[in-house]
C-alpha cells in the first residue's frame, strides 16, 4: 500500500502561481510513475501531468502544457507540479497519484494509488 498525501493548493490569483506537493509514505514510490490529475465540480477527472521514475520523461495535459512543469525528487520521496499563469479554469481538485508501473503514464486506469487531494482555487 503507498499512501499518498498533496499539499500546497489554496486560493490564488489569475495569473498567479501555485506549487503542488506530493508526498509518499514509501520508499518504493521512487520506482513508480507519478502523476497529477484534477476534478472540478460536475467534471470528470482530468490528467493534468505525469513523470516517470526517474523523472527523464514527462507529459502533460493540452489544457495546461506550457503553465505546468512536473519534477521529482526521489531522495524525498516527492513529486512537485508547479503551475503558472493560473487561470479561473484551473481550479478543481488536484490529486497526485502512483501508476502500476515505471512510465509517465497518462489516463487514470494506469494509476493504483491516489492522494487525497488538494483544492485550487483561482479568482478571476
Amino acid at each position: 500500500q503507498v499512501q499518498l498525501v498533496e499539499s500546497g493548493g489554496g486560493l490564488v490569483e489569475a495569473g498567479g502561481s501555485l506549487r503542488l506537493s506530493c508526498a509518499s509514505s514509501r520508499r518504493t514510490f521512487s520506482n513508480n510513475g507519478v502523476g497529477w490529475f484534477r476534478q472540478a465540480p460536475g467534471k470528470e477527472r482530468e490528467f493534468v501531468a505525469a513523470i516517470n521514475w526517474r523523472g527523464s520523461t514527462s507529459s502533460y495535459g493540452d489544457s495546461v502544457k506550457g503553465r505546468v512543469v512536473i519534477s521529482r525528487d526521489n531522495a524525498k520521496n516527492r513529486v512537485f507540479l508547479q503551475m503558472n499563469s493560473l487561470q479561473f479554469e484551473d481550479t478543481a481538485v488536484y490529486y497526485c497519484a502512483a501508476a502500476r508501473s515505471s512510465l509517465a503514464a497518462t489516463t487514470r486506469d494506469q494509476y493504483q494509488y491516489w492522494g487525497q487531494g488538494t483544492q485550487v482555487t483561482v479568482s478571476a
